[in-house]
């Protein structure tokens, strides 16, 4: 069991009834975005409440009613899982850190400069965004701030969304292998020659494009043959 030094309130509306655990922090949170598996040390103190700072506690009959057990562990984890758990500050740092460095992930890999169609570095679109004092919520996910993101950037960095349709035919002696890979991607076609060779068509993020020759180089030893479809 965690000490209250390092508690936080997780609670749970439902049915006109407020749940309230005292949990680990880092922990609950864990559990909850599915770090942690087991249920281990998360729960400070084995009660559910009405009020945790007050100390009121739910009676076990209603507990049986609502949740269907009378297994503290059972019920905290539905309430974690369904509920919400207070964040502490370090948390909503992170949280937001995180977000950031999603949506950077995603202009740079789906966007391009239209004047010379290649991607922004990174650290050129976080430079911008800071540049532009971007807001990032850390509750939301990176793609629903994605458009307000860009907007708020374009002013500053050119920005286009952009897919590139490429058609590549790799070697007999690589297709197997190079085709488990291939699938990762949006396959459009795909053919197999009578010699064993494999043509193909893929759709990526413009983007991608660097990384995807790479890696059909590395899977080919440099005999891939490529060409982008207009």
């Amino acid at each position: 069991m965690s000490s209250l030094e390092k508690s936080v309130i997780a609670h749970l509306d439902s049915n006109g009834e407020h749940f309230e655990l005292l949990v680990d922090a880092d922990l609950a949170y864990m559990y909850k975005t599915g770090k942690k598996t087991d249920f281990a040390n998360i729960l400070v103190v084995e009660e559910v409440f009405k009020d945790a700072k007050k100390g009121e506690r739910h009676k076990s009959e209603l507990l049986q009613k609502m949740f269907k057990t009378t297994d503290i562990v059972e019920i905290a984890k539905q309430i974690i899982q369904r509920g919400e758990i207070q964040l502490t500050t370090d948390q909503r740092r992170k949280m937001l850190d995180d977000k950031r460095k999603q949506i950077v992930a995603i202009i740079a890999r789906e966007c391009i400069d239209p004047r010379t169609g290649a991607p922004h570095p990174p650290a050129r679109i976080e430079k911008a965004m800071e540049e532009a004092r971007v807001h990032i919520d850390a509750t939301k996910s990176a793609e629903a701030q994605l458009e307000d993101v860009m907007s708020s950037l374009r002013p500053l960095l050119p920005l286009k969304f952009e897919k590139l349709r490429i058609a590549i035919r790799i070697p007999a002696e690589f297709a197997p292998k190079a085709y488990g890979s291939l699938k990762e991607f949006n396959l459009q076609k795909d053919e197999w020659q009578k010699d064993g060779s494999l043509i193909a068509v893929v759709e990526i993020p413009a983007g991608l494009q660097g990384d995807f020759y790479d890696r059909m180089n590395k899977l080919t030893a440099g005999k891939v043959e490529t060409k982008v479809l207009k």
